[in-house]
């Protein structure tokens, strides 16, 4: 069913933390509107502070923030707060493994018009390489203010990824959240498919579509890509012996290598990678992107005959 923008869920969940963690304050890029931080701006004024656009110097802040016992989020459009500042994120907040959570919004090819500038395709493999840092992307709304009530309470620094487009509701208020733990959406022995985001929704499309072929496939969020729920994934590869991964990101370095990088070593099965081949974003509509880009479930039922097609090979 129709959802929400997860920068919206992020949005209810940092005003909701206005009311229970004081310590809690936000700061901005000077698109504090774009990330939905602007809530928390109108009700806690006190507690928020514009850099303008300077995501450096937010970053900074930030740490300078957090060395006094607060617990600064930093929001800015996913690009520029990881792109502008790796090297900050890099020495003031990781390696001080400082309590900063940083708040990427517009991650994907969900900017639309904004084009390739804007869009975020290469931060989940940025961030997951920087030592000390949790890496979230939640699948709707939903999750995304379970994910910034969460992060409050880490520890440490935390990344979490957020859309601009709305994305199908598909997570429940009662469902558990734990950052570390996947969550298996739908049961299948045949092949698993790991994904994250708005990627999620289309796994599930695409179980559905296979489902009435015959072909049963098991649907897995992984909406924390660092650190990675092992125990999920390897049970997953164990039972089902093929596994495509999906995300609305390049297949270099993100989710689909983070995965690739466990089973390679624990337990090795046919594998495909759905996401963004090597190359820039453009601008154009963002359901539109998702189908020139390859990012549709049709692309996913694909990867999946296909990967079924390399288990069927090595089984003789």
């Amino acid at each position: 069913m129709a959802g929400k923008p997860t920068r919206d869920g992020f949005g209810e969940g940092l005003l909701a933390l206005g009311k229970t963690h004081p310590h809690v304050v936000a700061l901005s890029g000077d698109l504090e509107d774009s990330a939905r931080a602007i809530w928390f701006k109108k009700e806690y004024p006190d507690r928020f502070f514009s850099v303008g656009i300077a995501e450096q110097d937010m970053i900074g802040t930030a740490a300078g923030l957090a060395l006094m016992g607060k617990v600064p989020f930093a929001c800015s459009f996913s690009q520029f707060v990881t792109g502008k500042a790796l090297e900050q994120l890099r020495m003031a907040v990781c390696y001080q493994k400082l309590n900063v959570k940083i708040v990427g919004s517009h991650g994907g090819l969900s900017v639309g018009a904004d084009g390739a500038t804007a869009e975020a395709l290469e931060e989940l493999a940025h961030m997951r390489t920087l030592p000390h840092m949790t890496v979230i992307v939640p699948c709707d709304a939903v999750e995304a203010k379970k994910a910034t009530l969460a992060s409050a309470d880490h520890s440490g620094p935390v990344f979490l990824r957020l859309g601009r487009a709305p994305v199908p509701a598909i997570t429940k208020e009662a469902d558990p959240y734990r950052i570390g733990e996947a969550v298996v959406m739908r049961p299948g022995d045949d092949l698993a498919i790991v994904a994250c985001g708005v990627m999620v929704a289309h796994a599930l499309q695409a179980a559905e579509q296979l489902a009435k072929e015959g072909i049963e496939a098991r649907v897995i969020n992984l909406h924390t890509i660092k650190p990675l729920d092992q125990a999920t994934l390897l049970a997953a590869a164990k039972e089902t012996g093929a596994v495509v991964t999906a995300e609305e990101h390049t297949v270099l370095g993100g989710l689909g290598g983070a995965v690739a990088e466990l089973l390679v070593q624990a337990h090795p099965v046919p594998m495909r990678f759905v996401g963004v081949l090597d190359r820039f974003g453009t601008s154009g509509d963002p359901a539109e992107l998702l189908k020139a880009f390859h990012l549709m479930p049709e692309d996913l039922v694909k990867a999946a005959k296909d990967v079924l097609r390399l288990k069927q090979s090595a089984l003789g």
